[in-house]
C-alpha cells in the first residue's frame, strides 16, 4: 500500500511521531539531526519554528548532562575525556583559570566555534562553575549554532525544491552537497580544537 506524503492524516502522523524523535536525536546527535530536520521542515513537513526551539532545547539539554558528568564525576570523568583529546594538563590549568573569569562567554564561544563541546561542557561541572551562567551561555551559543544549522537545512531542502523540478537527479546532488557541507564543518571545528589544544598546551595564552 502506497502512502501519499502529501495526505493531512500522513502528515500528521508524520508530525506526531517526529517532533519526539527529532528532540531525542537532537540531544544525540544535535548538528545532523537539525540540519535533516530543517531540511524536511522546508519541504512542509515541520514547522520551522518548532525545528529551532527543539534544537535549542536538545543542545542545552545535552550540554547539561556533560555538565552532570563533569559535577558529579569530577577530575576522574575530566582527565579521561582530556586523554581522549590528547589534552596537556596545562591546558586544562588554563582552562580553569579561565573559566573562572570568563565562564559564560567561552561556553557561547565554543558552541559555535570548536569541536571542544563535550570537554568544555564536562570540564565547567568539574570546575563547578555557577550553574545559571552555564545554562546562559548554552542558551545563547545554542541560538546561534542553531540558528545557523537550520538556515543551513532549510536552504538545502529550498534548493532541493528548486532544482528537483529541472533535474532528475537532484536528490543525489543535494545529498553531495548536505554531505560535503557537514564534513567541511566537521573538519573545521576539529581543526579548531586542535589548534587550541596546540596552543593552550605548549605555553601560549
Amino acid at each position: 500500500m502506497d502512502m501519499d506524503i502529501h495526505d493531512p492524516h500522513v502528515l500528521l502522523y508524520i508530525k506526531t511521531i517526529g517532533y519526539p524523535t527529532m528532540f531525542f536525536l537532537m540531544v544525540v546527535e544535535g548538528p545532523i539531526a537539525t540540519i535533516l530536520s530543517a531540511f524536511a521542515a522546508s519541504l512542509g513537513f515541520f514547522n520551522i519554528f518548532i525545528v529551532l526551539f527543539l534544537s535549542i532545547a536538545g543542545d542545552m539539554l545535552g550540554d547539561v548532562i556533560l555538565y552532570a558528568l563533569g559535577y558529579f564525576g569530577g577530575t576522574r570523568i575530566l582527565e579521561k575525556a582530556s586523554r581522549l583529546l590528547k589534552a596537556q594538563p596545562e591546558f586544562i590549568r588554563k582552562m580553569e583559570r579561565r573559566f573562572q573569569i570568563h565562564g559564560r562567554k567561552i561556553i557561547i564561544a565554543v558552541k559555535s566555534t570548536t569541536g571542544l563541546c563535550w570537554l568544555t561542557f564536562i570540564a565547567a561541572g568539574s570546575f563547578r562553575m555557577d550553574f545559571k551562567k552555564f545554562l546562559s551561555g548554552s542558551f545563547w551559543g545554542g541560538i546561534i549554532w542553531s540558528s545557523f544549522l537550520v538556515a543551513a537545512g532549510y536552504f538545502f531542502g529550498y534548493a532541493f525544491e528548486e532544482i528537483s523540478s529541472h533535474i532528475r537527479s537532484a536528490g543525489i546532488i543535494i545529498f553531495i552537497s548536505f554531505v560535503i557541507f557537514y564534513v567541511l564543518v566537521t573538519l573545521y571545528k576539529k581543526y579548531q580544537a586542535r589548534k587550541i589544544i596546540k596552543s593552550n598546551g605548549n605555553g601560549g595564552e
